[in-house]
């Protein structure tokens, strides 16, 4: 870094560097498989990390977790530093980590409720067709009316149930309601539990907060999210990942254009959130990404090809950093010329030649200078990482995470009464009416000596006196029941005021559909 404006990532004929107050404009870094692209990454998240900036990144393969611990000395790195001039100012040294995983084994587990991600995002996460989604928007919208928590998949399929039920009566309120649309939507959440969904919906949910933390010496927290698990189910990962964008932007004042970034969020494998997404959504995205640079926020993309990111969104990424490319097919071309076409020209280069030509740790660079104007693109060495290179052990894992500020936060789930267990409460109310209406129509006919019948309409024989004793054991039966139902159901309304109290009556929904929580 510099003394004050930025963050060196390597050199040319000149010290190329990132701009700290540009570098909320966002970026892009890609690059064939094996081009170097990780240690790119990495040494953008030291840099930011010791100007004090957090930064998420998702560890694909592992190797992130390397930014926790001192690198060690290797001739090819200390050759590296020399041929750039950075050997005076090269040292080893770790930075502050926090390690996160949704499936709770390599970190910290993260979690999210139903009602705060949303039906547009969930609607994506199941491949919904359009029938589908606005039946799902249909059941959000009645939990949201009826002040019915959604935090886990048990209380979506209980209001799902509730809604094919009322099918009838809400088409009438909210449109066309098929039942054959809720038992769709049923089926893609059996999938989604075997894909391991289960673990990402639930409480205590993820406070982004904890994401936005510095270390008692003043460097930023690297937040690192263990994603090779979660790559296996692509869609859960680009969703979750752009849940997370929402959240900071809906979530975090408006700063403007700060001295430096509040948080930096590295979106690895960015090709996965772009396959197959409906216009809305991409269009969604543009404009999160467009907006959240005033909450101080810097996106960076990181993917294999530039064409993988849609051009409204490309447009939006100012800070570049191009690994080589092949272009053995058309395809292939394409992106070579269209990766080219972004840069600034540089009148000694043939960028578009030198795309397919550079070396494992080597980079066209242009990042943002001036009044957000890009620099002319150059040819660059990258600088080496003062982190390790490659994977932490499991035991320096379990120790960073057992020790870090976080432990013990998130490690046991809750379940609170929420939508299931209200709905199970009306069920349970409903029964009650009708054993109660049952009774008296009971008593009635016993009065005026009228043949008793069953629940089912069928009549009993009457045996006279001796059943008597029986009589009075079912009404004590039936008196303990209700008694206990009546504890039961103060206990469940008690806990359904307080719920109500802290929801409110109105909900608010932001861009994306995720429920607005507030800092």
């Amino acid at each position: 870094m510099t003394k004050e404006t930025g963050i060196f990532i390597g050199g040319s004929v000149r010290k190329e560097y990132l701009t700290l107050k540009l570098a909320n404009r966002h970026g892009l870094i890609t690059g064939a498989t094996g081009t170097g692209k990780t240690v790119s990454l990495q040494i953008l998240a030291e840099g930011f990390s010791q100007a004090g900036v957090p930064v998420f990144c998702a560890d694909i393969k592992g190797d992130l977790s390397g930014l926790s611990m001192a690198g060690t000395s290797k001739d090819f790195l200390e050759k590296r530093a020399q041929d750039i001039g950075f050997s005076d100012r090269y040292t080893y040294e770790a930075f502050p980590a926090a390690f996160w995983d949704v499936f709770g084994e390599q970190g910290h587990p993260v979690r999210t409720t139903i009602s705060e991600i949303g039906p547009l995002l969930l609607s994506q996460l199941l491949e919904l067709n359009d029938t589908q989604e606005g039946v799902l928007n249909v059941a959000f919208e009645l939990a949201d009316d009826e002040g019915l928590l959604l935090l886990d998949l048990k209380d979506l399929r209980a209001i799902l149930a509730h809604v094919a039920d009322r099918a009838s009566e809400l088409s009438k309120l909210y449109g066309n309601v098929s039942k054959a649309s809720v038992g769709a939507i049923q089926r893609r959440l059996l999938v989604l539990e075997r894909q391991g969904g289960e673990h990402f919906f639930g409480e205590p949910a993820l406070d982004l907060r904890d994401f936005l933390r510095v270390s008692p010496t003043g460097r930023g927290v690297i937040n690192i999210l263990a994603a090779d698990k979660l790559m296996t189910s692509p869609k859960l990962y680009a969703v979750f990942l752009l849940w997370m964008l929402s959240e900071l932007f809906e979530e975090l004042p408006e700063v403007g254009d700060p001295d430096k970034p509040k948080l930096v969020f590295f979106f690895d494998e960015a090709h996965l959130l772009f396959n197959d997404a409906p216009k809305a959504l991409i269009d969604k995205v543009e404009q999160v990404v467009r907006l959240i640079r005033s909450k101080g926020v810097g996106v960076y993309f990181v993917t294999q090809n530039p064409l993988d990111v849609p051009e409204t969104v490309l447009a939006q990424l100012g800070n570049r950093v191009q690994h080589a490319l092949r272009a053995f097919t058309p395809r292939d071309q394409k992106a070579v010329r269209a990766a080219a076409e972004t840069f600034r020209p540089n009148p000694d280069l043939d960028t578009e030649q030198v795309i397919t030509e550079l070396g494992v740790g080597e980079a066209l660079v242009s990042t943002l200078e001036g009044k957000g104007i890009p620099s002319i693109v150059q040819r660059t060495l990258i600088r080496p990482p003062s982190s390790r290179l490659g994977p932490i052990t499991k035991a320096e894992r379990r120790t960073l995470i057992q020790s870090g500020p976080c432990f013990g936060l998130y490690e046991r789930s809750k379940d609170r009464i929420s939508a299931y267990e209200m709905l199970q409460q009306r069920a349970s109310d409903a029964l009650r009416q009708e054993d109660k209406r049952r009774d008296k129509e009971w008593q009635a006919a016993e009065k005026h000596g009228e043949p008793r019948r069953t629940r089912s309409g069928f009549q009993l024989p009457d045996f006279g006196r001796d059943d008597r004793p029986r009589q009075e054991s079912v009404k004590r039966k039936a008196t303990r029941r209700r008694n206990r139902d009546t504890a039961l159901e103060a206990g469940l309304k008690s806990a359904a005021r307080s719920v109500g109290t802290s929801l409110g009556r109105a909900l608010v929904r932001g861009l994306l559909g995720s429920l607005k929580r507030g800092f």
